[in-house]
């Protein structure tokens, strides 16, 4: 029993790896604490630098495909070209109605929620195809399961995560990368301002979730270090709601 539970806590140990995490707010900053506290040496990146830092910070407006290319390659420079664990967390909103919905709005979503990602992917995959071991984690949605009220760019784009998550996964899985998602649920950020001040709207998603209450940041940390970590190298292709059972009430 005693080696069982050793080889199970260093299986989630990260210490010495490298893990870049897209966001400085919010969920990102939730994972890139459990990261940190399981081992791992963080480094943000993100258009706007949040303030006083607590990881190393490279700025990166992944709406510009230049500007993501130059920050990933900046971050290389950082880890000495390693790359372990990659997490796409940034991600923008943009509410209308949907038959007024503006094409650069949903052209800007698409980017920076979809192909931004898509290309960390691209990027970090072949630094850890030399590697020959890797993770990848993104961030879908419950949005990714079902429609959206007035966001539709949104629900588009975190449907497209799922999907390329799974086809990353077919890719990668037998190459010694794993590719997962995290779907979180309604979670208490900025992102979800305009839902946490509608009291009408608010109710109606506290009334149906089981858990009682809306997420927090801290709610993310634990499943990104178990898909982070050596514990989760057979699951790939998974996409793990993260939403106080919300989905299946």
């Amino acid at each position: 029993m005693e080696n069982t539970t050793a080889s199970i806590r260093h299986s989630f140990d990260l210490s010495g790896r490298w893990a870049l995490v897209t966001g400085a707010r919010g969920l990102a900053l939730g994972m890139a604490d459990g990261l940190s506290q399981a081992g791992a040496r963080v480094v943000l990146m993100s258009r706007t630098c949040p303030e006083n830092p607590a990881y190393p910070f490279i700025q990166a407006d992944l709406s510009d495909r230049e500007s993501l290319k130059k920050g990933f390659n900046t971050v290389m420079e950082l880890t000495g070209g390693r790359l372990d664990i990659l997490v796409n967390c940034a991600g923008i909103q943009r509410r209308h109605e949907c038959e007024a919905f503006p094409l650069e709005d949903w052209d800007e979503v698409l980017e920076v929620n979809l192909t931004a990602c898509f290309e960390l992917c691209q990027l970090a995959g072949s630094v850890m195809l030399k590697q020959g071991k890797g993770k990848i984690i993104n961030i879908a949605s419950m949005i990714s399961f079902f429609g959206g009220i007035r966001i539709p760019a949104y629900a588009a784009s975190k449907g497209g995560i799922a999907q390329l998550t799974k086809s990353l996964a077919v890719a990668w899985s037998g190459k010694g990368i794993q590719v997962n998602a995290l779907a979180p649920g309604y979670m208490a950020t900025d992102m979800n301002t305009a839902l946490l001040e509608d009291p009408v709207r608010s109710a109606s998603i506290l009334g149906r979730i089981p858990a009682g209450r809306w997420g927090t940041p801290e709610d993310m940390a634990g499943p990104c270090v178990f898909l982070a970590s050596d514990a989760s190298d057979y699951v790939s292709g998974a996409v793990i709601p993260v939403d106080g059972a919300y989905l299946v009430y």
